[in-house]
């Protein structure tokens, strides 16, 4: 599965309690840059570039999918490079709780 495909599966990863007060748009930078907008406990994936994100992410393709998988964690992923973060970092964070990562195959 590309990474892209991946990503498109967010909007049923989603977990409306978890999100519900966040609006914010994360700007996964991969070999094919994609981004997601929540808002009002919903989620959208778009491919390309958004004008403004809150969040900015860069990694690797599989390192991507793997994090969101909750198979590489997050924090070693920063501290060794693979992740590389701009933006509202506590925002990064949450991605781990808004996502329900057994939803993401």
């Amino acid at each position: 599965m590309d990474v892209v495909d991946f990503l498109k599966q967010l909007p049923q990863a989603l977990v409306p309690e978890e999100a519900a007060d966040t609006q914010c748009v994360l700007q996964f930078n991969t070999s094919k840059p994609t981004y997601a907008t929540i808002k009002d406990g919903a989620c959208s994936v778009t491919e390309g570039s958004a004008s403004d994100p809150d969040v900015t992410i860069t990694m690797e393709d599989k390192d991507l999918i793997e994090l969101l998988q909750g198979k590489l964690n997050g924090m070693t992923a920063f501290m060794t490079g693979q992740l590389q973060v701009e933006g509202d970092l506590m925002m990064a964070q949450q991605l781990q709780t808004i996502f329900d990562q057994s939803k993401l195959a």
